[in-house]
């Protein structure tokens, strides 16, 4: 278990509950952007355009090299809302299963995954708090043995998508609201439970608990973690051999994928102009 965070101040839930463990889950978890890889599933099943995925490749992109953007999410969030509005619930359902089969398994982070057994082992309550779609923070939860998700929640009538969400995207400040709502309503005390997390987009829902743990940090959570005392974990393979050569193919592997995606984008493109 990390060490203890020493602002007390920010701790609350009910005391003497039972302790959780609350993982975000992009970059934390899961390699890149998960909402990415659901995506791609739902473009090669006829969902949107061929440049709308392009688009989604390059925020994949930027994700990998310079973390999260409060701005570009919020765009691709609009994006994405109304790509869905008037799909089937259990479709995209379904579709996300076969990501979680196809992809997404190959890319958690063992390291962290043995942290979540950990939790899960000694009993802990464990859940994912995410702003990518319940319908991949909860796969993830049912996948993964955990008690349970909180992610971002997309509004549906009689089984479709409207278009709009249920509340806000669960992200930042949103995140620890939603936490401290949870551990109110479960008895869990927050001074006993360990959060991690990836970014400064998560400092919210690392301070509201005993044990905060940064995990693959961007360079000013590994900073503030540093001021705060708190335990660093770093499990991605280019971060233990901080070469040139392993750096480079970081970049070239999310260079490759932007370029798969645009050759599909073009195939797509003359597909439609021949028919």
């Amino acid at each position: 278990m990390p060490e203890q965070n020493d602002d007390r101040a920010t701790v609350d839930g009910a005391p003497g509950g039972r302790a959780a463990a609350f993982f975000d889950v992009d970059n934390t978890v899961v390699r890149g952007a998960s909402a990415f890889h659901l995506a791609v599933g739902l473009y090669r099943r006829g969902f949107f355009r061929p440049w709308d995925l392009l688009r989604f490749a390059g925020h994949q992109l930027r994700y990998r090299l310079v973390g999260e953007n409060r701005r570009q999410i919020d765009r691709l969030r609009g994006e994405a809302l109304a790509i869905m509005r008037g799909h089937s619930v259990a479709e995209v359902t379904a579709i996300a299963e076969d990501v979680y089969d196809q992809v997404l398994h190959l890319r958690l982070y063992p390291g962290t995954r043995a942290l979540i057994d950990a939790h899960v082992a000694a009993g802990d309550e464990v859940w994912f708090v995410t702003a990518s779609p319940m319908e991949i923070a909860g796969l993830l939860a049912r996948r993964l043995g955990t008690t349970g998700a909180l992610g971002t929640v997309a509004e549906e009538h009689d089984g479709f998508y409207t278009g709009r969400l249920v509340g806000d995207m669960l992200h930042g400040e949103a995140k620890a609201r939603a936490v401290r709502a949870l551990a109110e309503r479960s008895g869990i005390d927050l001074s006993r439970s360990a959060a991690y997390g990836d970014s400064t987009n998560d400092l919210p829902l690392l301070g509201t608990v005993g044990h905060p743990c940064a995990i693959n940090p961007d360079r000013r959570l590994r900073r503030h973690a540093a001021r705060q005392g708190w335990p660093v974990r770093d499990f991605r393979p280019a971060r233990r051999s901080l070469t040139r050569g392993a750096r480079a193919a970081t970049v070239a592997g999310a260079v490759w994928a932007t370029a798969v995606s645009a050759r599909a984008a073009r195939r797509g493109l003359t597909r439609h102009a021949g028919g």
